[in-house]
């Protein structure tokens, strides 16, 4: 990728949602050469591509933004992964990967988890609060998501970090322009990351427990015996998937709903004055800047979409942050209103692919801004204000939180 195609990138990554509101003003569907897809804007357009799943298959949705170097692919080959997963299949074969994750996310599940979640949220409040001044990011909104999704699928505590930083490794290399060295290195750190997920596969395949990760085993290899080299493939690529979008996204939809309560003061003194208005607040910080932005999906046959012929083989960016800012949808959707009455989003997708952790999400932001309000009600920016977005579109949210009390 050249330097400026480079900087478009990056700009459209950091903030989408001009070029959202023009193609949703624009007849028929847009061309976006940056995503090499056309872009479907409109809530009804994104509901309608959900909701034909044969006709839009999801099986390149995670199709990298940025194609690494053949020595990067040399790395990975060391690893495990590649496969297909509940994000990146269909039919059959989604619903084979979906069903061990529909029962460990299950309401009674992500209840067991709550205590869990709430005694962090409050040991990680006590570590800053003397301090009266916080990374919010660093210190919080990448640490409580990684622990509650490590010990949902069980892995060791001590392990988390080092699962965090390879996952994180693997979001720069396919969605990042990097140099190639930086490529390689990355890769490394992939590779790192998937044999210890292997090895997690392959000790509970020997000793079964309570927890997500067993159950995946047990679904995805039923068959006794020793896992085949197929089998640990297909699982460290679906733990490794799990992994990543139960700490990313929920990362990104605490910091982006801090960076919006905290950038409207009165949104913030409402939440604190009213605290009963969490549940809306929550559901207008998911609607309002999603963390997800969208996934691809490939047309398996022409269709023609809000007037747009598409042959079959088209790729289009089906864009739930933009759905999420219809004015057919939405009022004054540009607007960050707590107080608004909560209307359907899409911030977790919609039909059979919708997020199967949207529950868990919830109730991790739900206590943090319970815990936040209560504890710090003076809460707000440092004179120097937010930083820049990242450059993703796959967990939109804040570089930097530095906050103070």
């Amino acid at each position: 990728m050249d330097r400026e195609a480079h900087d478009r990138l990056d700009a459209l990554q950091r903030d989408p949602y001009p070029l959202y509101a023009r193609a949703r003003a624009a007849e028929g569907l847009t061309f976006v050469p940056e995503l090499d897809a056309w872009l479907v804007a409109r809530d009804a357009d994104v509901r309608e591509v959900l909701r034909r799943a044969d006709e839009f298959s999801s099986v390149q949705a995670l199709r990298p933004d940025v194609i690494p170097s053949p020595a990067a692919f040399a790395v990975l080959a060391g690893g495990f992964g590649g496969q297909p997963t509940v994000v990146s299949s269909d039919g059959p074969a989604h619903q084979r990967h979906r069903a061990p994750l529909n029962r460990g996310l299950s309401t009674g599940r992500v209840g067991e988890l709550l205590p869990f979640v709430a005694r962090r949220s409050a040991e990680l409040i006590d570590e800053f609060e003397p301090h009266g001044t916080v990374e919010l990011v660093e210190a919080y909104a990448r640490r409580l998501p990684s622990e509650v999704v490590g010990r949902l699928i069980g892995l060791d505590p001590v392990d988390v970090p080092a699962a965090v930083y390879g996952s994180n490794r693997a979001e720069q290399l396919l969605f990042r322009p990097l140099p190639e060295d930086e490529q390689i290195a990355a890769a490394h750190d992939v590779v790192e990351l998937h044999h210890l997920l292997d090895s997690y596969v392959r000790d509970r395949r020997a000793a079964p427990r309570d927890d997500l990760l067993s159950g995946m085993v047990e679904a995805l290899a039923p068959e006794p015996g020793e896992l085949t080299l197929d089998q640990r493939h297909e699982l460290v690529s679906n733990v490794q998937n799990l992994f990543i979008a139960g700490h990313l996204t929920t990362t990104a939809v605490i910091g982006t709903a801090f960076l919006h309560l905290l950038g409207d003061r009165r949104q913030w003194e409402l939440l604190c004055e009213q605290p009963e208005s969490v549940h809306s607040a929550v559901e207008e910080a998911l609607r309002y800047d999603t963390a997800v932005q969208g996934f691809r999906r490939t047309t398996t046959r022409e269709v023609t979409l809000s007037g747009t012929v598409l042959p079959a083989g088209s790729v289009v960016f089906v864009a739930y942050g933009s759905a999420n800012r219809d004015e057919q949808r939405h009022e004054r959707p540009d607007v960050f209103d707590i107080t608004r009455r909560p209307t359907r989003h899409v911030a977790f997708g919609y039909g059979t692919h919708g997020c199967p952790g949207s529950q868990l999400a919830r109730e991790q932001l739900r206590i943090t801004l319970e815990l936040f309000s209560r504890r710090l009600p003076g809460l707000r920016f440092v004179d120097e204000g937010p930083g820049e977005m990242l450059p993703t579109l796959i967990h939109r949210a804040p570089e930097h939180l530095h906050l103070t009390w």
